[in-house]
């Protein structure tokens, strides 16, 4: 007689059901689960996952669990852990959600079966999806768990506008310049209307935006295939559409999966070709190649459009930290968008959402959004407690949000920021509300670092050192620390800094400064939204 432990009920798929039966039987050791269940449970993954929960129980902490570490520190790490946590390891431990995840909901995903990509992790880029690829192989999974494909929606009772499954439609009100003349950056503060949506947000909530493709792109790779765009296509498990719209709109342009790089060496004319092919994605550790390379470096390869459509990975969300609070404006989203081109091997590449912003999208034009919940990172729930605001550029963002958030509820609480830039007189970001947050003493104080106003550059951690000892007196006060921007090198460096300041103003040892930064992680007084 079998037994079914996930109701019919639960929103979850054939295969999904099939598995956490198993899961499920497996931990309470139930002979007469379904024969499938057991087949499943009984799988490499399916024991990482049991060995996985058996750590989490435990209470051991992830030490590789630090955007600092590079992947090899944090893979050796996680040696001899449960391929889950090697998985976890993998990730660019940002907890960013762009993926849809966090770090060890991914992993545990792709290693249950219910995520078949491997390459959702944008900050990781290639080295993480490589490293992912190879733990999977590893551990003999690689066949039956890997693809390029997007996960199942098992979003089912989500409210429309709270998932990247279920965005909706709102209507772009501005994007305005926010650098003056003579600045190298276009940052652009960006003006979206929620009243047809009914969408609430919570300060330190992201906004996901689904972007849309360069038509310049688009029309290049559809020359690379002789076809028009209008033309219609038949693509697998979707039907007819036009090339255009489905590279516009639906395909990731950047990415090489392992799909689309089997369907390309499959139209290769000889084993050499092959062999270079593949040997060109393999070698690419910086993730600089996009599709158009491929194809223009290998003319004479090309599969049936159709089936080349059909393997693209589909184009991503990208999330946005609100620079917006909804008690200041209760039907709009603000966003703070740094417009991302640069030169790669000769070739201009632009950034796909900040570039739609900026380039290709008018007011009144519609796009898809989605809110992000961040309850991680929030603004103090006590309007008394002080708060230290690091975020330079685009990180001032949600400090904004933060700014407008306790000013609406007449918080006493004192406000510091850092914000930094390049240069004071075209990319002081928000100059003049700031100004205004300062003279009516919601701002506390600000400190600027723009680096390249002087010789000597100089970035907002420097600013920190130089005012260590009234940052540790805030902190012990009851302080909390909040940090948004650049993961790999600004908040490396700030959270470096903010060591050296514990250390030194506390009066303590390496140890113990570490000891207390990690008291004010668990207390939820020492915030990041990096990325």
């Amino acid at each position: 007689m079998s037994l079914s432990l996930v109701p019919e009920s639960a929103p979850f798929s054939q295969e999904q059901r099939a598995w956490l039966n198993g899961f499920l039987a497996g931990m309470l050791c139930l002979e007469n689960a379904p024969a499938d269940a057991q087949e499943m449970s009984g799988t490499g993954v399916a024991q990482s996952l049991m060995e996985t929960q058996a750590v989490e129980e435990s209470g051991e902490d992830f030490p590789w669990h630090d955007a600092g570490l590079d992947l090899s520190e944090r893979m050796e790490l996680a040696k001899g852990k449960p391929v889950a946590l090697q998985m976890m390891a993998a990730m660019a431990q940002l907890d960013c959600g762009a993926c849809g995840y966090l770090c060890q909901s991914y992993s545990a995903a792709i290693a249950s079966g219910e995520e078949k990509s491997l390459s959702k992790c944008v900050p990781g880029g290639k080295p993480t999806s490589k490293m992912l690829k190879n733990i999977l192989e590893e551990c003999g999974a690689g066949e039956s768990q890997a693809s390029s494909h997007g996960k199942t929606d098992i979003g089912g009772h989500v409210a429309m506008g709270y998932s990247r499954e279920k965005p909706v439609s709102a209507k772009l009100v501005s994007s305005e310049r926010l650098n003056g003349q003579g600045s190298e950056k276009d940052t652009r503060h960006v003006v979206i209307d929620l009243t047809q949506t009914q969408l609430h947000y919570e300060v330190g909530d992201a906004l996901g935006v689904y972007p849309t493709n360069c038509e310049e792109l688009v029309s290049a790779i559809a020359n690379e295939f002789d076809v028009a765009v209008d033309q219609e296509v038949a693509i697998s498990g979707i039907g007819p559409r036009t090339v255009g719209d489905y590279l516009k709109h639906e395909s990731c342009l950047k990415d090489l999966n392992d799909e689309i790089v089997d369907v390309l060496v499959s139209a290769c004319e000889s084993p050499e070709e092959q062999e270079a092919l593949r040997q060109l994605v393999d070698n690419d550790d910086l993730g600089e190649l996009d599709l158009l390379d491929v194809l223009r470096t290998f003319p004479n390869v090309r599969p049936p459009i159709g089936e080349f459509l059909s393997r693209l990975s589909p184009l991503s969300p990208r999330l946005y930290s609100i620079a917006s609070s909804q008690k200041r404006t209760p039907s709009q989203v603000h966003l703070t968008v740094g417009r991302q081109v640069r030169d790669v091997r000769g070739r201009m590449r632009k950034g796909v959402a900040s570039t739609m912003f900026s380039d290709r999208i008018e007011p009144e034009e519609s796009i898809r959004v989605f809110v992000h919940r961040s309850p991680g990172f929030c603004v103090p729930s006590d309007d008394q407690v002080p708060l230290i605001m690091v975020g330079p550029g685009t990180g001032i963002a949600p400090f904004r949000a933060f700014l407008e958030e306790r000013a609406a509820r007449g918080a006493r609480g004192k406000n510091w920021l850092f914000f930094g830039d390049q240069k004071s007189s075209c990319d002081f970001l928000y100059r003049e509300e700031l100004q205004r947050y300062l003279d009516s003493g919601v701002l506390t104080r600000l400190d600027t670092a723009f680096s390249r106003d002087q010789a000597e550059k100089i970035y907002v951690q420097n600013r920190m050192l130089d005012a260590g000892e009234e940052i540790f007196a805030w902190l012990e006060e009851g302080g909390s620390f909040c940090v948004c921007g650049d993961a790999k090198r600004m908040a490396r460096d700030v959270d470096q800094a903010l060591h050296a300041i514990v250390e030194h103003h506390g009066t303590m040892t390496a140890a113990q400064a570490k000891a207390y930064i990690s008291k004010l992680t668990r207390e939820k007084r020492y915030l990041r939204d990096v990325y």
